[in-house]
């Protein structure tokens, strides 16, 4: 076991785990923050992504001790102030069929948005291609995305 000291959402967090502990179980079993998601445990298909400084990382394959001393944001810290413009798009494209892929999409795409306020359909292909959906709504990903760039824009529509 090793402490470590973590900035999950804005609030330090000290854990005793040990340091190959995926941050993952860290998140869900150690701090309750049980937004993250389980899908494959190999980093593949990108639902239990979370922001690590500000990049999206597949928490099920990062140790805890390569996450200590960065910034932490899940789901439930995306939104500070109620829902997220994301989220909001999800709401209203109407995105989410079961569920599973959700919370990593909606975070992979945060980071996008983070890094490219505007993004082209191409740069979200590329950025969004490592998270599965097996209800295949990548289309409403697409518009989703779009929307929530309009809406931080101003400009307020999807595409």
């Amino acid at each position: 076991m090793a402490d470590f000291i973590l900035q999950v959402n804005g609030n330090e967090k000290k854990v005793s785990v040990p340091a190959e502990t995926p941050l993952l179980w860290v998140l869900r079993d150690t701090l309750e923050l049980t937004g993250t998601k389980f899908g494959c445990g190999a980093g593949l298909c990108g639902c239990c992504t979370v922001h690590l400084d500000g990049s999206p990382v597949r928490s099920c394959s990062t140790p805890v001790s390569q996450a200590s001393g960065k910034s932490i944001t899940t789901i439930e810290g995306l939104g500070v102030n109620g829902l997220h413009a994301l989220q909001q798009a999800w709401i209203a494209e109407e995105v989410p069929q079961c569920g599973y892929c959700q919370v990593g999409q909606i975070m992979t795409a945060a980071a996008l948005l983070a890094k490219t306020p505007n993004p082209s359909d191409q740069q979200i292909t590329e950025a969004m291609k490592g998270n599965l959906c097996r209800c295949g709504t990548y289309e409403r990903i697409r518009k989703a995305i779009h929307r929530a760039a309009g809406a931080a824009d101003g400009s307020g529509g999807a595409r």
